[in-house]
Order: structure tokens, then sequence, then C-alpha cells
């Protein structure tokens, strides 16, 4: 495919050996999370395979050192909405931060390596946090779960020194986002209610902060009915900023008299993503008054310059993808990706906002240029005369070509959320199938984020059609053009994306193979047995219930298993409380009844979203068995064997 034949070597497709290893996606490699500056340190979390997945806080000092301040079997996350995010806050040098292992908050001083908690055992998870050292306590989003059949979600304050938690905001279904005016006076913070996710409609409060710590009178800032409200943030001169959606993209607001905004970029951009974890950020603060600010725009993410005069500039950098920007004093920080190079925590200089250092790899692994898939960005036509948009990666490597004639098996990718969008950052998972003569596309589906509200509204009363038309739509688009074998299509996701592929393989005839990993199999079940932030969550994309029953009954591919006839493979947490295993059992049991060809890894210690090594080893391993045994060719790794039951309802050796 482009290559010249006399240099590449002919190979099956699927079957070229690669210099990118299954290992080089376990045991060189971390995820990244939270990046935080404080004074001249900046701090982040490292998620690492090898130690079970669990999240380790490093701190990077000025003269380039690094620490680890939370040491085996310290696991920096919180429980809250299972999803968690702000996790851990620091100020002044102290650490606040929640273990998972008891949903506890511990305080880490400066030069002092023993945690001390501040927080009782008990029912309770924090999430977003935020200090208060005038008044030594901070703010926190609580999640009881002692307090009935659903979790109540409030905003306490709980002193730096340990005590009984002040509850501060009650009453709303959820809340989020408490953020402290720079004076101190006032408490800003963000709530919704039943049935709305935050990227449907929230608002915007604020209230004083008497003399004895309690609140005055809240107000409402901004946000309401359709308005999504997210990211509210103080100016260090005490103005409060925030991004809604209210001209249809997720853009950039100051309150100037409440509830009147004033935008500050008026973009076709989003700057902002859908609220699935705490403590999101997106812009910040430039000491000239500006604000330097992530917008994502056809695909991709952009760095915008806002000046005091709200000229808006775009900045060129050399990422494709910005997540999670931090602004101090005299630099900022955020983790950035691109098609060739792992993520890192990477710092700008604040005065020519330039690249000025890496702090930390997502791995330390050098991968030769030519071997990686740099995605290319289709929009196709779909159902309704509607465009949607994928990323492409088609298969590359500079030693292999695929027969003449022949086409590359085609994996499609639905992602999760199904509210998140495809990423162009770095992916090992891709590129090790790309490398091998596999092509992947990548499908923002309608829903997806990055597209405006009405793209993300495409869905409302339609998940399980849209998301499928979708992706049957851009598997068409890619056969047209050329690019792939038609007879050997597999659609693949997790979670909200297991759905799209379930649904996809029992209610369409295009795909020859499935991967489901902890997909959604009964509609009906995620609502009644999930946790609370999501339990209300298909009102908007299926119905309420039970008056939408039939509707509910008629998109769960778990009442139409008996329609699936193709191979399936189903990976699931046995931990997992989004998704419970009963879904995936279901199918499997079905599938196994009708002796559909098919495997099933369960894995002990996993939730929703592998993280320990072996689990994300044997993921792999799996897929690739998977589809070399289905689309016909060998791989050239040497993988632990999977066992897929054949027609005859035994597993091949």
């Amino acid at each position: 495919m482009g290559l010249d034949p006399q240099i590449a070597r002919v190979a099956p497709y699927g079957a070229w050996p690669s210099s990118i290893r299954i290992d080089d996606l376990v045991g060189d490699t971390i995820t990244l999370a939270q990046p935080r500056i404080d004074g001249d340190d900046v701090y982040w979390l490292e998620g690492r395979p090898a130690e079970g997945g669990r999240m380790v806080l490093v701190r990077a000092a000025a003269d380039g050192s690094t620490t680890d301040l939370t040491p085996d079997p310290i696991n920096v996350r919180t429980g809250v909405h299972e999803y968690g995010g702000g996790s851990y806050v620091v100020a002044g040098g102290i650490v606040v931060y929640s273990d998972l292992r008891d949903g506890r908050l511990y305080r880490l001083d400066p030069g002092d390596s023993t945690p001390v908690a501040i927080t009782p055992e008990g029912p309770w998870r924090y999430a977003d946090l935020r200090a208060d050292l005038v008044r030594r306590r901070f703010y926190a989003v609580r999640e009881d779960h002692g307090a009935g059949k659903e979790a109540a979600n409030t905003i306490v304050a709980i002193p730096l020194d340990g005590g009984d938690a002040r509850v501060l905001v009650h009453g709303p279904d959820f809340v989020a986002a408490p953020r402290l005016s720079p004076d101190g006076a006032i408490l800003a913070w963000l709530e919704w209610d039943h049935p709305d996710m935050p990227w449907d409609s929230t608002r915007l409060r604020v209230a004083p902060i008497a003399p004895d710590g309690t609140l005055g009178a809240a107000t409402l800032a901004a946000g309401g009915p359709d308005e999504s409200i997210v990211q509210p943030e103080w100016s260090p001169d005490g103005v409060l900023h925030l991004v809604s959606d209210r001209t249809g993209w997720w853009n950039l607001y100051r309150v100037v008299d409440g509830p009147r905004l004033e935008a500050l970029a008026t973009l076709e951009a989003e700057f902002a993503d859908p609220a699935w974890i705490f403590d999101r950020s997106s812009y910040g603060f430039l000491p000239d008054g500006g604000i330097l600010a992530v917008g994502r725009e056809k695909g991709r993410d952009r760095l915008y310059r806002i000046w005091p005069d709200l000229t808006v500039d775009e900045i060129e950098a050399p990422f494709t993808e910005l997540d999670e920007l931090q602004v101090g004093q005299g630099t900022a920080v955020a983790l950035a990706g691109r098609p060739g190079d792992p993520t890192i925590v990477a710092r700008f200089e604040i005065e020519t906002l330039t690249l000025a250092g890496v702090l930390r790899r997502a791995s330390s692994m050098s991968i030769e240029p030519s071997t990686i898939s740099v995605p290319e960005s289709i929009e196709f036509p779909t159902t309704g005369g509607r465009t949607a948009f994928a990323l492409f990666y088609p298969p590359l490597n500079p030693d292999f070509v695929g027969p003449d004639g022949d086409r590359p098996p085609l994996v499609v990718r639905a992602h999760g959320g199904p509210t998140t969008n495809s990423s162009t950052a770095l992916d090992l998972g891709k590129q090790l199938l790309t490398s091998r003569g596999i092509a992947l596309v990548d499908v923002d589906y309608g829903g997806s984020t990055g597209y405006g509200r009405e793209y993300r509204q495409r869905l409302d009363g339609k998940w399980g059609i849209v998301d499928v038309d979708d992706c049957v739509a851009a598997a068409r688009f890619l056969v047209e053009r050329g690019e792939v074998d038609p007879a050997r299509l597999a659609i693949e996701g997790g979670s909200a994306g297991g759905y799209t592929t379930l649904a996809a393989l029992a209610f369409r005839d295009v795909f020859a193979a499935g991967i489901s990993h902890f997909g959604v199999a009964d509609l009906k079940l995620l609502m009644t047995d999930t946790h609370k932030f999501e339990s209300r969550y298909l009102d908007r994309m299926v119905g309420p219930y039970p008056e939408a029953a039939d509707r509910y009954h008629d998109r769960s591919p778990i009442h139409f298993a008996d329609d699936i006839d193709v191979p399936v493979l189903i990976l699931q947490g046995l931990d997992d409380k989004v998704v419970i295993p009963e879904q995936s059992e279901v199918i499997v049991a079905a599938l196994a009844a009708r002796h559909v060809p098919h495997a099933y890894l369960a894995f002990e210690g996993e939730g929703h979203g592998f993280r320990g090594a072996y689990a994300i080893r044997r993921t792999i391993e799996a897929r690739l068995s998977f589809l070399g045994q289905i689309f016909g060719f060998q791989p050239a790794d040497d993988l632990e064997p999977l066992a897929i039951a054949d027609s005859e309802g035994s597993a091949p050796n």
C-alpha cells in the first residue's frame, strides 16, 4: 500500500511481523492523569499496570527531580460516580488525596512521607477537592453510600486537621466543582438533577461564605434547562468564568452580572469534554489577564490564546491532543499527544507559549516513524442524508505489503461514553494492529463530542440506531474506496462501544465478527442495576421507563442473541459495577446454546476498564488470536492460545 514491492516482502494481511511488541503495551507503558501546578512544583498521577494498575502520585521539583509520594499499596483514585476524577489537591505543598482502597482522604505535609487520615471510615467517597488554607479546610464532593437506596451527593467542608465534615450544599441529585473565589468570600458550584447528565443541563450557583463557615443564600449565576455549564473557575481578579454550550458549542464565557454572560471566544469548537470524570480543565489564566485554552475542532485539539481585549489567536503546537491544561505563574502543563509519540506531561513556557520540556512520558520506547499509521480524518455519508466522522488508520509496515489483489481486514472501533470522541494520540493498541496488516477506523458516530451540541444530540432517543448506522456507514465507505476486504469486517468496542458492537451484530448483517469489552447487553438492566450517575442516563437516549419499556426490550442485544450468528469475543471484569458480569454471561450462554463460535474471558479484580498487566496483556493477545482464527491469517507473534468454541460446541486446539 504505497511501498516499493522490491523492498517490502509480501505477506498476508494480519500476519506481518511488527517491531511493536505486545510487551510494549504492558511492561513499558503507563497512563498519565491529572497534572497540577503548585508553586514551582508539578504533580501528576501515573497508572502502572505492573503494579496492578494503581494510581501513583508523583511530584517534579523545580530542580528536575521526581519523587513518588504514595508508595505501594496506596491507590490515588476515587470511586465517586464510579468514574472518579479530582482525586487529589495540592496547595502550599500540602497534599490531600483519596485512597481507593477505603475511600478515605489523607493529608501529606511538606517533607513528611507519612500520610494522615483526615476523614473517618464509613460509606463515603470524595472527589473534586479544593483547598481553603485560610480556614484550614478544603471542599469536596462527597458521595454517601449509606444514605439509602441511592447514594447522596453533597458538597462538604472538611478540616485539614481532621474532624467532622460540614455539609454546605445538599438537595440536588448531583453536585460538582466547588470553587472558592480568590478572596475566600464566595463559593461557586455546579448542580443538576435526574434525568439530566452534566452535558445536558446544569446550573451554576454562587453563595457567600458566612463568618462561621456556612453558606449564605445561593443565587443562580448561569445555566438552566437545555444548557450545559462546565468547568467554572475564578480568575485571579475574582471574575467567575465558565464553559457553556448555549450557542450549540462549548465556548468560554465570564459572568458579568449573573445570570448575564459575556462571550470570550465564539468559535465552532468545543472548549470542554463531557464531564464523565470530575475536575477536568481546558483553560487557565495568563499573567497578562488573558486566557490559554484548548478547543477541539474537526477531530483534533487546538491551543488558543484569548487576549484581554478578546482577540483570539491559535497557537501553533506540535500536538493533536491536549488534555488537563493547567496554567501557573511562570509555566503551563498539559497531557499532550500526537500520532507518532507516546503521551507526555508537557511543560510550556508562559511568555512564548512554546514547549519548554517533557516531565514524563507514557512510554520510553522509541517507535520508528515509518511504522506509525497516521490517521486520516474522514467524513462519510450516513443515514438520513447526514454526515458522520471517523479516523481511518490504514495498515502500515515498512517491511511488508499484502498480496496483489488482496485487501486487509478492518476493525471498526466504536468508542465508549457514548458522548466521548476518538483520539489522534498515539495508541499502541491501534498501531499493534495496523503494523501487522489490519486496518482500523475509529468512528465518531452521532452523539460524539467535538462537533457541537446538535451532533451530540443525534443520539437522543436513538441509541442503538444512530451509532450502529454510523459504524456500518464507515465500514461501507472504506469498502467502496477499495481500502478493505468486505468479507473481513469486524466491530469492536468497550462499555457503550460494546453495546454498539453487540447491537450491530444482533440487528445488522454487515460484520463478520465482533469483540465486546464489558459491553452493555441489557438496557433495562443497565438502568435498574447500575450506579446513581447513569441510572437515568437512558431517559434521554432511549426513553423514560417504564413508558418506553418496549423500546428498551427491542434495542437490547440480550433479547436478540439468537440473531447473532458470527463469531464473538467477549471480555469482562468480574468487579465491574457499571456493566455487571451477568450481562456478558447471558450473551455467552445464548451463543453457546446455538454453537456460535465465541470466546469469553473474565478477569478477577478488574472493573469497568482493565488496569492490571495480566488483563491488559491477555486482552491484547486474545484480540489478535481471535481475528487471526476468524479471518484466516496466522499472527507472527507467540500468543497464548485462545479457545474459540466452534460450530460443534467444542474448542479448537
